[in-house]
């Protein structure tokens, strides 16, 4: 059974337009193969836990990372694409809603667009079957990978595929340890590898308590590809603190986040937004920053993880302008 599904990721109908894609992706579109192993991790982390795929935003975000590993800085990888198309692939069954004439030739180009036809996508069971095991997971991952990708991306992916699953866990630990008791260059290393898994650890975890909200604005905007307008911010720097807790972090959108760090905006011992008369200098025209002050922050619902005080008093009184 194993040997068929080896045999049938190796035939995945794809693009093969060698003007469009080069010899990195061995001139085939690399859209399955980068969603495949996206449901993989998912898989491995237990986001998916049983045999139904939902065209969601975890999934869209695995697929953007992946994507960045293969494809050039600036260009676009839509995960609607593949998610149609592996229908053709035999293994692969789409889940139209109910009362929803769907249309089988018409191309899908969002997740958006995807949600309003189908609820989702099955696999074979006896494909489910082997991906709830981890040994032949990971051989499929391999398959995947050696079958659609140059030599020198081989490696990058599958590192990809273990910071996922390790940012995961890191993320999931954040939610757990006590407030200022933990030393957590030592959960994951300091090397390049671990900075990966922390970095992207830290930020699924503020994110995820934030809602893709920005705290100090409330903007919340997401895309169907995976991407969300907010960073996860660190209020007391990493490169000091050291510091991971979610009482140390914020969602804040691009704006906001510079503004923070450059000790434009900050957060006062009511938790309302606090705006340096600064942002009014140098014929600077600040917006909509100035109609937040003294307005309150969005919050995690947990008060457990709002953000420090002792944090933002750190930040009121190192960074803010006065």
């Amino acid at each position: 059974m194993l040997n068929r599904y080896l045999s049938a990721f190796s035939k995945l109908r794809t693009d093969k337009n060698r003007n469009r894609w080069t010899a990195e992706t061995c001139h085939r579109a690399p859209h399955k193969p980068l969603l495949l192993l996206s449901v993989f991790d998912l898989i491995a982390e237990g986001a998916i836990v049983r045999n139904f795929i939902e065209p969601d935003f975890e999934l869209a975000e695995s697929f953007a990372r992946y994507w960045s590993q293969v494809m050039p800085v600036g260009t676009r990888g839509i995960p609607a694409y593949p998610f149609f198309h592996l229908h053709s692939d035999g293994f692969w069954e789409l889940v139209p809603k109910p009362g929803v004439e769907a249309s089988p030739g018409k191309v899908i180009s969002s997740f958006t667009r995807m949600r309003e036809l189908y609820l989702g996508a099955c696999l074979d069971d006896e494909l489910w079957g082997l991906l709830a095991d981890p040994e032949a997971r990971e051989r499929l991952r391999a398959a995947l990978i050696s079958k659609y990708f140059a030599p020198e991306l081989q490696g990058r992916l599958s590192e990809q595929g273990r910071v996922n699953l390790e940012a995961k866990e890191y993320g999931d630990l954040l939610f757990k340890v006590a407030e200022g008791t933990s030393d957590y260059r030592k959960k994951v290393g300091d090397n390049e590898h671990g900075r990966k898994v922390r970095d992207q650890g830290f930020r699924r975890a503020i994110v995820q308590l934030y809602d893709h909200r920005c705290a100090l604005c409330g903007v919340r905007m997401l895309t169907p590809e995976g991407h969300t307008v907010v960073d996860a911010a660190h209020i007391h720097p990493w490169s000091e603190s050291f510091n991971d807790h979610p009482t140390n972090g914020m969602a804040l959108c691009r704006l906001c986040h510079w503004s923070f760090d450059e000790g434009l905006m900050s957060v006062g011992k009511k938790y309302e937004v606090l705006v340096s008369a600064q942002v009014k200098v140098q014929n600077n025209f600040p917006g909509h920053i100035l109609t937040l002050s003294d307005r309150g922050i969005f919050r995690p619902e947990a008060e457990d993880f709002w953000p420090s005080q002792e944090c933002l008093g750190w930040h009121r009184g190192r960074v803010l302008r006065r």
